[in-house]
């Protein structure tokens, strides 16, 4: 699949209908899920007939993208079930059978249950701000610990060194694949842009 026909695909993933302040649900967009995807399967074969993990998947764009890579299985984990419902459609509108969903609190699940069980985990996870502060980090710690083979994230880049130092901690390869311009969109009240643009990084973690 070529990388603009997997965007178009994705512009058609329903998103959020009452996004939720305190979980930062933000849309993660078409063109970023493309481009973080298509590196990821192309450059470096991480999704074909791989057991992907989504974290903190929301409406699911970036494990509908993974399955219609081909992925094995790409298992959605998220917190907010009204998310999943919109998942749960977006995956039935487009009639794939390889992916799964789970419910839970990444904070809270025991994720050495799953300790290396996926092959790859793919996630845009909260950046941390406001009420989450250090809630990206969290996401990042499971992320590790449940991969076997990468983790590939996206990140504020005016977290960069934060998060090497904490990888190093971790003893962690870190690399930036990419850096990519977020247009986040005014979803709650108090946003007074109609949208403002940020710079991310696309990040690979490799266990060791």
């Amino acid at each position: 699949m070529k990388l603009k026909e997997l965007e178009s695909c994705l512009q058609q993933v329903d998103t959020f209908e009452e996004p939720k302040i305190l979980l930062e649900q933000y849309p993660t967009s078409a063109h970023i899920a493309a481009c973080m995807l298509y590196t990821i399967h192309n450059t470096f074969d991480d999704i074909e007939a791989k057991l992907v993990a989504d974290l903190g998947c929301g409406c699911g764009v970036l494990s509908i993208g993974a399955a219609m890579l081909e992925a094995g299985l790409c298992v959605g984990f998220d917190i907010d079930n009204d998310a999943l419902d919109v998942f749960r459609r977006n995956a039935d509108e487009f009639e794939l059978s390889n992916v799964d969903l789970v419910q839970c609190d990444l904070c809270c699940l025991k994720t050495e249950d799953y300790r290396h069980s996926f092959d790859t985990v793919i996630m845009n996870p909260p950046f941390g701000t406001k009420h989450n502060q250090g809630m990206d980090m969290k996401f990042l710690r499971a992320a590790i610990t449940m991969a076997k083979k990468a983790v590939y994230s996206l990140h504020k880049t005016s977290t960069r060194e934060h998060i090497q130092k904490k990888a190093n901690d971790w003893g962690v390869k870190m690399e930036v694949i990419a850096e990519l311009r977020y247009d986040l969109p005014a979803s709650y009240k108090f946003h007074k842009k109609k949208s403002v643009s940020l710079n991310i990084l696309h990040t690979l973690f490799q266990p060791g």
